[in-house]
């Protein structure tokens, strides 16, 4: 088996570039910039690269990327210098030199393959991710779906089980549209999915949500969540009943444990059936589009 520091074939580089992919967060960083890189590389046949003409290959693999994706969620974050510095040298595509960068074989040797490959990985990639999302950008979609209820309650089903950042958009948009009928405000207060324990959805009228992509199946389970409550949140607010769980599933039992702490829960299935209760096409609709710009808040690429 071929260590870094031994990479010779193709597969090696596509190798290399399928780990940029799994170890991506919330942004695909370094296989954008990777493909930055050997686009200019392409066209100038230049090995050695400033600073400054790294961060320019990189705005232009955000830009292709957001041209072949037809959106721009997920792509670019802000340019830092340790992209380059540190990222890419982990992976073998670039070497650090005194006054800049160089491009290494074998990304060199197979440039032409990897700039027609790299573009359909990350595809792939980020539609695994986002399902759906990119297109409730467009109004006439949005328009479509929520004039279908049960395609629209099949839409929300298929996308809320994703991952937890769509968890999240979806069970807020859905609360969002409901409360507003009873002229109660939300807002998400932390990014998605952050491990900051704090509070998720803050509202006008003193009740705070805290969201979790969890199925409370056992004790443990639940009496960690409780005392994570009970840590973040004053005994005040907790006794009086305005602190609540939003989880993917809880059994009866831990639900009345919870119940029994003043701590609402509402599952996965209670915020369905609640979506399931917008009979206006126009409240459907606003769902659909609360999640898109929950996504292009949070997940909008950047590259300057």
């Amino acid at each position: 088996m071929k260590t870094k520091s031994q990479l010779a074939t193709l597969a090696d580089c596509q190798s290399e570039v399928t780990v940029m992919l799994r170890r991506s967060k919330t942004k695909v960083i370094a296989p954008t910039l990777t493909l930055g890189i050997l686009k200019k590389y392409q066209q100038s046949k230049n090995l050695v690269f400033t600073e400054k003409e790294i961060q320019a290959a990189y705005s232009q693999g955000v830009r292709f990327m957001q041209s072949f994706m037809k959106h721009g969620l997920h792509i670019g974050a802000k340019w830092e210098d340790a992209y380059s510095r540190r990222t890419l040298p982990k992976y073998k595509v670039l070497k650090p030199l005194e006054n800049g960068y160089e491009l290494l074989a074998p990304y060199t040797t197979f440039c032409d393959s990897l700039i027609a490959w790299i573009p359909e990985q990350i595809r792939d990639y980020i539609d695994g991710k986002l399902g759906v999302i990119p297109k409730l950008e467009n109004k006439e979609f949005r328009a479509k779906v929520a004039a279908n209820l049960l395609e629209f309650i099949h839409l929300l089903q298929t996308n809320i089980e994703i991952n937890p950042a769509n968890f999240e958009f979806i069970c807020f948009a859905v609360l969002r549209v409901h409360l507003e009928k009873f002229a109660c405000k939300i807002y998400r207060d932390t990014r998605a999915a952050a491990h900051d324990k704090g509070v998720d959805i803050s509202t006008n009228f003193g009740v705070v949500y805290q969201i979790k992509k969890l199925r409370v199946v056992n004790q443990k389970i639940c009496e960690a969540i409780a005392s994570e409550l009970r840590q973040n949140f004053d005994k005040q607010r907790l006794e009086d009943g305005n602190v609540i769980l939003v989880i993917d599933d809880i059994r009866t039992e831990f639900k009345e444990f919870l119940i029994n702490m003043k701590i609402q829960s509402i599952t996965k299935a209670d915020l369905l059936k609640l979506a399931q209760q917008f009979e206006d096409v126009e409240d459907r609709e606003k769902v659909l589009r609360i999640v898109f710009d929950e996504f292009r808040r949070e997940y909008a690429s950047v590259f300057h």
